[in-house]
């Protein structure tokens, strides 16, 4: 008998905010993923489950500065078609990455623009309720 450690799920953040309509399609968007990826009906995912982690906080500084990285990259590989957004999509009034953690220390998370959806483990993040984006993230649709 061979002994195998249970596979971690990777995480997938959203930074929700319950009062938008966007934010709430987001989070229809990932329960319908995350239900699909849990029955392994479609043998096309190339992602099975995930750990979906549902947030009305606002990212730490950190997180922050990831999901800028993430989001106005150049994103790996070059070839992929990510959207690239702008650091004031992130936080409102923001120039450069310095500039929105200073506005968020300073001002308070209010400043962070929701819904964001975050793939820790790919490195990719999706502003707003872009559902074609959100799903290729979560690789619920052919990437290629």
């Amino acid at each position: 008998m061979v002994f195998r450690f249970p596979k971690t799920l990777d995480p997938i953040t959203l930074f929700h905010n319950p009062t938008s309509k966007a934010s709430s399609n987001v989070l229809k968007t990932l329960q319908k993923a995350l239900t699909a990826a849990e029955s392994n009906a479609p043998q096309t995912l190339k992602r099975g489950e995930f750990n979906l982690e549902v947030t009305t906080a606002g990212p730490t500084s950190d997180q922050l500065r990831s999901i800028i990285e993430y989001v106005t990259g150049d994103p790996a590989g070059g070839g992929n078609n990510r959207v690239v957004y702008g650091v004031g999509e992130v936080v409102r009034g923001a120039r450069d990455a310095e500039d929105a953690i200073r506005i968020f220390k300073e001002r308070g998370e209010g400043e962070f623009v929701r819904p964001v959806t975050v793939d820790w483990t790919n490195g990719r993040a999706v502003l707003g309720d872009n559902e074609s984006e959100i799903l290729k993230m979560v690789h619920q649709l052919d990437v290629d």
